[in-house]
């Protein structure tokens, strides 16, 4: 069954869920930036189907997000690493990991942020670079721009 497509659709949110929005997308690209690059990496870690698997890789090369490079020439075996658009995803995965944190970790916290030199936790907090304002509901809204 073909999904709907969002990308005619004027809203960033939906034009980027066309290009990430099942699951196991949002899995993989997690995997990528916890430093795994191989399929069976992927796929030990995710538990996904093979074929689904190959089909997730394939739609994130197409969208721009990894970029599928040889690492073996027999068999012929490839990695996956996160491109520049793809690295720039990292602020919606810690986003949905503190969002998890708070909400839904009913087993107890799995994953926090912490600096790399010292160790510390970290509390992320979205920021307007111009007011230094946190970006939250009570200072901003989204504002739809229409487009003639």
């Amino acid at each position: 069954m073909q999904r709907k497509s969002f990308d005619d659709m004027a809203c960033p949110i939906a034009r980027t869920l066309d290009r990430v929005g099942e699951w196991w997308s949002i899995l993989i690209l997690r995997d990528v930036f916890f430093g795994r690059t191989k399929f069976d990496e992927f796929q030990k870690s995710t538990g996904i189907a093979p074929n689904i698997l190959t089909r997730r890789l394939k739609s994130l090369v197409e969208a721009g997000l990894l970029e599928k490079r040889a690492y073996q020439d027999r068999p012929v075996r490839h990695e996956y690493l996160l491109t520049d658009m793809g690295r720039e995803l990292q602020p919606l995965l810690i986003a949905l990991s503190m969002f998890g944190n708070r909400h839904f970790a009913d087993r107890g916290v799995t994953m926090r942020i912490t600096d790399r030199e010292t160790g510390d936790v970290a509390k992320p907090v979205y920021v307007d670079s111009l007011t230094g304002k946190p970006i939250d509901a009570e200072n901003f809204s989204l504002t739809s721009i229409r487009q003639s």
